[in-house]
């Protein structure tokens, strides 16, 4: 036999063994195949199931009121994450505090969640501020818009004492705290305020005995504001007059002084029947105004059941507490108008 023969022999038997020991081991190849296919799929669905699981569920924490320094170390131990937007507050001293939160303590979510906080850039304003040389309506004004929105405004306008001044009417010319003052708590600020140039001295008249008609011409010349009140007529009073007068803020027994500053206000008492007398009612019609920084031009009007209406009186006043003595048939509608506006109204019977 030649070489090559033999070659050809021997490759054949060789390969031929091979496929015998394939042909006697399939099933084993086949089930090893098997069971490799079956074991990287179910790691393939481990692996897909903790992906689509994601992170841990966790509770968020309470931290509104807390530093913003201690609140993300709490949402750092939960695995969450801080959305921070600022605001103004009106708590002085809360600076840096978290206001806000959402969602809120004790709600459920996802780790490595968002959660959006509220913190606290401090108040608008932390001092008191010079507000000598403003107009007061100004300084109202300007406070407004400073605290437009807010629940708890931190300045107030507080008493209000007008003095004649060489000032223009309305400015303010002294303040209490000053300037520069902390605000730990809302302060009201109180004003001394100009009532102007014009403002001059009056003699204060005598009035007892003068009857209510009379009073009315005496406050229509006036530069004076008059404060009445009125009782029931007792022995030796005449009903429908002043009984007794006193300036404001002076001393029982202190000498009258001769002239006072243009609207003082005079207190003055009248007796007044004790009943409707002829169909008419007597009374003191009384309300309750602002202050104002100079005298309103007012105007009291009477509006009878029948009838045309009249103006009882036009006057000068102040604001605050207006009190005016009347005579009026029964049925009558009163109207007191400050400026052009209607400031109080009341039918009498």
């Amino acid at each position: 036999m030649s070489d090559e023969k033999k070659k050809f022999t021997i490759r054949f038997a060789s390969f031929k063994g091979m496929y015998d020991r394939i042909h006697d081991n399939l099933g084993l190849m086949l089930g090893t195949l098997f069971v490799t296919v079956c074991v990287v799929a179910l790691l393939a669905l481990v692996v897909f199931a903790a992906v689509v699981k994601g992170p841990e569920k966790v509770m968020v924490p309470d931290v509104i009121g807390k530093t913003l320094e201690n609140g993300l170390l709490e949402m750092q131990v939960k695995e969450l994450y801080p959305k921070i937007s600022l605001r103004y507050s009106e708590t002085p001293g809360d600076e840096g505090r978290i206001l806000d939160q959402s969602p809120k303590a004790g709600a459920i979510v996802k780790g490595y969640s968002r959660v959006s906080l509220v913190v606290s850039r401090g108040v608008v304003v932390d001092r008191v501020g010079n507000y000598v040389g403003q107009k007061l309506d100004e300084m109202r004004l300007n406070l407004q818009t400073l605290f437009a929105g807010s629940t708890r405004p931190l300045i107030l306008v507080g008493d209000i004492v007008y003095k004649p001044d060489t000032s223009d009417a309305g400015t303010i010319l002294e303040q209490d705290p000053p300037e520069g003052t902390n605000i730990t708590d809302p302060v009201s600020v109180n004003l001394v305020v100009s009532r102007g140039p014009q403002y001059e001295n009056t003699r204060p008249p005598v009035l007892v005995g003068h009857s209510i008609n009379d009073m009315l011409q005496t406050i229509t010349r006036s530069k004076l504001i008059f404060d009445f009140t009125s009782h029931k007529a007792v022995d030796g009073e005449i009903p429908g007059t002043v009984v007794s007068q006193s300036i404001e803020g002076l001393e029982e027994g202190a000498e009258i002084p001769e002239f006072v500053p243009n609207y003082t206000h005079i207190n003055v008492d009248m007796a007044m029947p004790e009943s409707n007398t002829d169909g008419n009612v007597y009374g003191i019609f009384s309300q309750n105004l602002n202050l104002y920084p100079y005298a309103v031009s007012m105007r009291f009007d009477a509006v009878p059941e029948e009838g045309d209406a009249y103006t009882i009186i036009s006057f000068n006043h102040t604001g605050g507490s207006v009190t005016i003595p009347y005579i009026v048939p029964s049925g009558t509608t009163l109207v007191l108008y400050a400026g052009d506006k209607v400031a109080g109204r009341e039918t009498v019977r």
